[in-house]
């Protein structure tokens, strides 16, 4: 994968993640964002449709870094690497001319799950190879068929432009893209420290087999059950402190958060804390108790297989399918 040069005047890629403060997919944001961190290979911005808080889906939230209006007067040029995660409101305009306006100023794009679909409006996609979470396939296909969308992939790269499958996708992604700004080696360091190894279920090869995700009666039946269940629902604190694992808690959250039975909320006694990384991440509310989720520093990968154990023990390997099966992680 070749990454364009950083534009004048720069000594590496300005990367910007854009978000959308009425919702923005969790792992989707973060873990570009803490990988490109941890890698050390770019400066990262967050950028925000509006200012004020972003609420993430289907847990945390954040602050952003600046909003469009604010990058786009303190950054002329534009981004070299524009990220889009999937968003609540993928017809969101201002978010959507903002990505046609980077991309015509020669910024490579990386869309993330369903971030697809601001990229295809944007009418980045047309005439180019291009794929996206397993259920929003069909649906994407027929409204922007002037793409060729490809299955059995977890991303693919056409020229200057680069998409991803499901969700924890974004994870091999963000390393291949790694890899394409600096080199094999430091996309290696930096995957062992997530936990990532070459031939492991996340390893950033775009091997993939969507055909093993689908929807059937009985997981339909089993996310209704589980969600119409309202008296078995469980809310989860997550301490979150100065310094916290914000990949770990990315995808640590978002598991926990798909099961239909249980909602993750980040406690602590500060109104908002820094993440290992920086990130600028709000507090739902003060602790209210023993926490029923911790993360700690072990790497991302092994906290998250961990928690989909978890996730087995109490609510059965059904519900643990189901959650495997929106982030699309093949194990």
């Amino acid at each position: 994968m070749e990454v364009p040069q950083p534009k004048a005047g720069r000594l590496r890629p300005l990367v910007a993640i854009v978000a959308d403060n009425a919702g923005t997919e969790t792992t989707d944001l973060i873990v570009p964002y803490g990988v490109l961190k941890e890698a050390d290979v770019a400066d990262v911005i967050i950028v925000s449709s509006k200012p004020g808080p972003v609420t993430l889906m289907p847990a945390l939230t954040i602050e952003a870094d600046m909003t469009i209006a604010e990058f786009d007067r303190r950054y002329r040029q534009g981004a070299d690497i524009v990220v889009i995660p999937a968003l609540h409101d993928s017809e969101n305009e201002a978010i959507v001319e903002w990505v046609s306006r980077q991309y015509r100023s020669r910024a490579f794009i990386l869309s993330i799950c369903e971030g697809a679909w601001v990229a295809a409006k944007a009418g980045i996609l047309d005439g180019r190879q291009a794929t996206t979470h397993w259920y929003a396939m069909d649906k994407i296909a027929a409204r922007y068929p002037k793409a060729v969308w490809v299955q059995n992939k977890r991303y693919v790269v056409d020229q200057n432009v680069m998409t991803t499958t499901g969700v924890t996708a974004s994870l091999p992604a963000s390393l291949a893209l790694v890899e394409g700004i600096a080199d094999e080696r430091t996309a290696s360091a930096t995957a062992a420290h997530f936990g990532v190894t070459a031939l492991g279920p996340l390893a950033w090869s775009p091997e993939h087999d969507s055909a093993s995700f689908h929807l059937t009666s009985g997981r339909i039946g089993l996310i209704m059950w589980n969600y119409l269940a309202f008296w078995r629902h469980q809310t989860l604190d997550v301490p979150v402190f100065p310094g916290v694992n914000e990949v770990a808690l990315a995808l640590v959250s978002d598991a926990w958060s798909r099961t239909y039975r249980s909602k993750v909320v980040a406690t602590s006694s500060a109104a908002s804390v820094r993440t290992h990384s920086g990130l600028h991440l709000i507090s739902d509310r003060a602790p209210a108790g023993a926490a029923a989720i911790a993360i700690s520093d072990e790497p991302a990968l092994g906290q998250f297989d961990q928690a989909l154990d978890d996730i087995e023990k109490r609510y059965g390997k059904r519900t643990k399918d189901v959650v495997a099966l929106q982030l699309e992680y093949e194990k």
